[in-house]
């Protein structure tokens, strides 16, 4: 410890002096902390001053112990009053940080974005609502009966192996995971009274390796229409309708000859793009055809008495050459970049 300085009336001052101006000048509590620790602490002059008493004659130390006692207590005052002051001004600063004007617009926010799927779906969807339809939906975990056997698939069909289509164990369930939103007509056909206009939009499930163009899961829009007297031409102007509602007034359509088991006759679905990427050109859609007799009995409808068609094609695909979209895998990586670019309508 340096020497202690000379206890006398004018160097109590002088330490006091010092440590007033050092504790007037803190300008936080952690300043003030130090100054408190430089000034009034173990170590501090006012310290070592308080030390000499104990050199003092007898006749002196009451004197001095006065005076220290005075000392100590102004830089201890001084020292409690700042104190306060920052813990007010320091709280007032927080509080004035932290203000939230409950009165101002709240900011908007990008929480997510709307996928290009579901708004493609619902465009689709409002297309049919328009003219009358309904829109259906149904379970993905599907019974093989409304899946397969109703839509008149023989119990061979490659579509029914292990191979190409998601069974749930025990087999004997007859459980799987749909492959087609079609079972949603067969449940329409027997829940619903005749006539029947309804487009089923939904997920699907495949055994399909994840490429640019293919993915075991996606998701398609199909339709079926049973009435009385219904034909072809009823179904191409249909499906012409769509074309043009989604792609554009430049679009048409052409059919042709194809097998389904779930249509005869049936046809593939193919739309003129005029403003394809590429250059305008001819893109295969989907399959349609006038619902077979056998899918109609299936559901307890007479096909002598009532006739209709369907159709289906991959919502995926739409959206890829509608909108230019390359890689089938940029639609389920979950990067919302991806869905954003697409705004709320596709």
């Amino acid at each position: 410890m340096p020497d202690t300085p000379d206890l006398t009336e004018s160097s109590v001052e002088a330490v006091v002096a010092a440590a007033l101006a050092a504790v007037a000048a803190a300008p936080d509590t952690a300043a003030l902390k130090s100054a408190r620790a430089a000034h009034a602490g173990e170590s501090s002059p006012l310290a070592r001053l308080n030390a000499g008493l104990r050199d003092l004659p007898n006749d002196q130390k009451a004197a001095a112990g006065k005076l220290m006692g005075q000392a100590r207590g102004r830089v201890n005052q001084a020292i409690a009053a700042r104190e306060a002051e920052l813990a007010v001004a320091e709280e007032q600063a927080r509080l004035a940080a932290e203000t939230v004007d409950v009165t101002a617009v709240a900011p908007l926010g990008l929480a997510g974005a709307r996928h290009p799927l579901t708004t493609m779906m619902e465009q689709m969807s409002d297309v049919f609502v328009a003219m009358g339809w309904e829109v259906a939906e149904g379970p993905e975990l599907e019974n093989e009966w409304f899946n397969f056997d109703a839509l008149n698939m023989d119990a061979d069909h490659p579509a029914r192996g292990t191979q190409d289509t998601f069974f749930i164990d025990p087999i004997e369930k007859h459980l799987l995971l749909r492959t087609q939103t079609s079972p949603v007509q067969i449940r329409s056909l027997l829940e619903r009274p005749l006539p029947v206009y309804v487009v089923s939009p939904g997920r699907t499930f495949r055994k399909d390796e994840l490429d640019a163009t293919h993915t075991p899961v996606f998701h398609q829009m199909e339709g079926i229409a049973i009435d009385k007297g219904l034909t072809m031409a009823h179904l191409r102007g249909t499906l012409e309708h769509l074309a043009r509602a989604i792609i554009g007034e430049g679009a048409r359509i052409r059919l042709r000859p194809n097998y389904f088991p779930f249509t005869e006759p049936s046809a593939e679905l193919d739309v003129w793009h005029p403003t394809f990427r590429d250059g305008p050109r001819w893109i295969e859609w989907g399959g349609c055809g006038m619902v077979n007799p056998n899918v109609l009995r299936a559901a307890g409808i007479d096909p002598d008495v009532y006739q209709g068609f369907a159709f289906g094609m991959g919502i995926e695909r739409t959206l890829m050459f509608r909108n230019g979209v390359p890689d089938m895998r940029d639609m389920i990586e979950g990067d919302v970049r991806f869905s954003q670019q697409f705004g709320m309508v596709v």
